[in-house]
């Protein structure tokens, strides 16, 4: 199994949000966690994502056969967790390419791997922001500055 989540409860200030949430999904599966609001949706989100503001109370979350829970917010990100947002920041002044070539070499020598050299990661850019339809101005831009929603939510794919 790809995810699976047992018994997870969870509160915050006190106030349980969580209550006994269960679901397994399996390599490939696409899942909607749908409901009105206030019913955790973004709280499992931040959970899983490492956000301390959240007290797990009891269960687990099994992530390619590692609890979720054991790890910090960067052992998290390293196993490929991304929380996207629904409204990113700009972050002017920031430009994209070399934010996410440093990005990619952070993970990389975590990874105990090579670091990727200057032309080898603008050609691997070049094909995944191809894959996604960003155009080489874009990566020229500062991060989600002046970007359309279609664009931030793109970008974010990108960083992943």
């Amino acid at each position: 199994m790809f995810l699976n989540i047992n018994n997870l409860n969870v509160s915050i200030e006190g106030k349980k949000i969580l209550n006994e949430f269960n679901i397994t999904i399996n390599q490939g599966e696409v899942h909607a966690i749908m409901g009105p609001n206030g019913c955790g949706k973004s709280t499992l989100a931040n959970v899983l994502a490492g956000n301390e503001d959240f007290e797990v109370n009891s269960g687990k979350a099994i992530f390619k056969d590692e609890d979720l829970l054991d790890l910090n917010i960067e052992e998290r990100a390293q196993k490929g967790l991304f929380l996207a947002f629904q409204y990113p920041v700009e972050i002017p002044g920031v430009n994209i390419t070399p934010f996410l070539h440093a990005s990619i070499n952070s993970k990389l020598k975590n990874e105990k791997k090579p670091e990727l050299d200057s032309l080898s990661f603008a050609k691997l850019l070049r094909k995944n922001a191809e894959e996604l339809g960003i155009s080489s101005d874009m990566l020229k831009r500062s991060i989600n500055t002046g970007f359309s929603g279609g664009e931030k939510k793109r970008y974010e794919i990108l960083q992943m």
